[in-house]
C-alpha cells in the first residue's frame, strides 16, 4: 500500500484528523523539540528573513519559526485543508505566520521570494523529491538557505533481539506511511543535483524507552495497517499494541528512528 501522505487530500476525515493529532504529539516530544532547535540554530537567518515551510502539516515547525529572532514572515504550505485548518487555529496568535494550500512540486510563489526554505519530514513522502528541491531553489534568493530534516526510516526498529514480533509494526509503518525510507541518506546528493552547496549534514538519534509517546503511534499505526489489510487479525493487532505498552511498563521497551539534517546554500 502506498504512503498515505501521497493521497492525503483523498483520505477520510477521521484518518487525517488522527494524523494531525500524531503530528502534534511528535512536535511536543522533548527529543523532537531538541532536534528541531539544533538544526534551526545552524541556519544563518538574515535580518528580516522570509521563510517557507513546505509540507507544514499542522504548523508546529512554522509556529516555532514565527518566533525565531530576525524572522519577519513565515508561510506554511500543505496540500491538506484539514491540516491547514488546525495549523491556522494553533497559529492564530502569531501575526507573521500564514498558511497556504499547495504542493511541493509547484510552489505558488515568485522566483527568489524567500530567504530560507525548510522541509521538515516532508521529502520522505514525495515521489519526486528532486523536483521539490528544484522548486525550492527557484523560490529562494541567491545565497538563500535550504534546510532538510528527515527520518532515516529504514533504521526504524523496536527490536531487542532476533525475530522480535514488534519489528513487523516498524515494517508496516514504513510500508504504509513513508514513500522513501532511505531518503535521509541521499539528501546531500539530491541537494547538489538541485543546485545547492551543502554546508552541513548531521545525524540525530531518536530513542524512546520507558515512557514512549510518539513511538507508540508508530507501533499502533503499523499494527492497525496490517489488520485493515487483512494480513493479520484484529486480535493480533491489539496484542502487538498491548505488548509495546507492557514492555514500557516493565522498562523493556526500545524504539529508535534515526534522523538527518542538512543545511545548504542556493548558488
Amino acid at each position: 500500500m502506498p504512503d498515505i501522505y501521497n493521497t492525503i487530500t483523498e483520505a477520510a476525515a477521521e484518518v487525517t484528523a488522527r494524523i494531525a493529532e500524531v503530528l502534534e504529539i511528535r512536535a511536543a516530544e522533548p527529543q523532537q523539540r531538541r532536534m528541531l532547535e539544533t538544526y534551526l540554530a545552524e541556519i544563518p537567518f538574515p535580518a528580516d528573513a522570509r521563510v517557507l515551510e513546505v509540507g507544514c502539516g499542522t504548523g508546529a515547525v512554522a509556529r516555532r519559526l514565527a518566533a525565531w529572532p530576525g524572522v519577519v514572515e513565515v508561510v506554511g504550505l500543505d496540500p491538506s485543508p484539514i491540516f491547514l485548518a488546525k495549523a491556522r487555529e494553533l497559529g492564530a496568535h502569531l501575526p507573521h505566520l500564514s498558511f497556504r494550500e499547495g504542493g511541493a512540486h509547484g510552489l505558488p510563489f515568485a522566483d527568489g521570494h524567500f530567504d530560507v526554505v525548510i522541509f521538515h519530514t516532508t521529502l520522505c513522502h514525495l515521489s519526486q523529491p528532486l523536483d521539490a528541491l528544484q522548486e525550492a531553489h527557484r523560490v529562494l534568493r541567491p545565497g538563500g538557505r535550504l534546510a532538510v530534516f528527515d527520518g532515516d526510516y529504514a533504521s526504524t526498529t523496536f527490536g531487542t533481539g532476533d525475530l522480535d514480533p514488534l519489528e513487523i509494526c516498524a515494517h508496516a509503518f514504513r510500508e504504509h506511511f513513508i514513500d522513501d525510507s532511505w531518503i535521509a541518506r541521499r539528501t546531500p546528493l539530491l541537494a547538489r543535483q538541485a543546485g545547492f552547496r551543502v554546508d552541513a549534514f548531521h545525524s540525530h538519534g531518536y530513542t524512546e524507552s520507558s515512557a514512549p509517546s510518539y513511538l507508540y503511534t508508530v507501533v499502533d499505526r503499523g499494527a492497525d495497517a496490517l489488520a485493515e489489510e487483512g494480513r493479520i487479525g484484529r486480535p493480533l493487532a491489539e496484542a502487538l499494541k498491548a505488548e509495546a505498552r507492557r514492555r514500557a511498563e516493565a522498562h523493556q521497551f526500545f524504539g529508535h528512528i534515526g534522523y538527518t539534517s542538512l543545511i545548504a546554500e542556493r548558488l
